[in-house]
């Protein structure tokens, strides 16, 4: 099922280059610093071009330090963030911007060192760059129904296509994604960048990876609703973007 109310091109210019081989999935040009999608290409639902995003200067400067007390949580500071600072926007590229310079923040090399995952490299944290700058351009309604869907939401999937990476390889970075670094100090410090992109970082996973990816969402947005639907469709997106493989995917033994 794909579904696009606007083909307009998205262009952006980022202040690294991106891999050449995100051209490998429908719709993306990746030429040095220069992204550019087309929409109609891309997505499988594209059917809101409006998202919420705080610049990001902004969160830098008033939020990134902030301390959460018995009175006031990390997640309440930054929904209050979000409703004093929050704007909403048409111009994609701008967040594919934000989103890059959200996630350069998040996943920096200096958290290698005090990670504890030895296979973690500082290439696994470009690539965690790379493709969540791409998942920003996704989007959940407050009532759960998912709008926007392009490949990067299903993560291990896109990034096994775009790197070449095995099962085992996948799905060890879906879960430095999704698991906040397995540290509470840098879960906090993801709550407080994704206020750039208007919410907090939810998924579709169950207790293990399943390869269901994720979206940063509203507060307030409908779970069990985003659920049902992504259930009903994740397994037809996904063989969709397996399809794009040029190297077959190898299980781990």
């Amino acid at each position: 099922m794909t579904t696009t109310v606007d083909t307009t091109t998205i262009t952006v210019e980022l202040p690294e280059a991106f891999d050449p081989r995100w051209n490998r999935l429908p719709g993306i040009t990746a030429d040095g610093k220069r992204i550019t999608i087309d929409p109609a290409q891309h997505f499988f639902r594209f059917e809101n071009r409006s998202w919420l995003v705080v610049d990001w200067a902004t969160v830098q400067s008033d939020l990134l330090h902030a301390e959460e007390t018995e009175a006031s949580a990390v997640e309440q500071i930054a929904l209050d963030f979000i409703k004093a600072n929050g704007r909403s926007t048409n111009d994609a590229g701008e967040v594919l911007a934000t989103a890059y310079q959200v996630y350069t923040y998040l996943f920096r090399d200096e958290h290698l060192a005090a990670l504890g995952l030895p296979k973690v490299t500082a290439d696994h944290l470009r690539m965690l760059r790379e493709a969540a700058t791409f998942m920003a351009l996704n989007k959940v309604e407050l009532s759960g129904h998912i709008s926007n869907v392009g490949p990067c939401w299903f993560f291990p999937s896109a990034t096994g296509v775009v790197f070449d990476l095995d099962e085992e390889d996948g799905r060890m970075l879906d879960e430095v994604y999704h698991g906040g670094w397995f540290n509470e100090h840098r879960r906090i410090e993801g709550v407080l960048a994704h206020t750039a992109l208007g919410g907090r970082l939810v998924h579709g996973c169950q207790s293990v990876p399943d390869q269901s990816g994720g979206v940063v969402a509203a507060y307030g947005t409908s779970m069990s609703k985003f659920g049902e639907e992504l259930a009903a469709f994740k397994n037809e997106w996904i063989e969709q973007v397996e399809s794009h493989r040029v190297t077959p995917a190898r299980t781990s033994s």
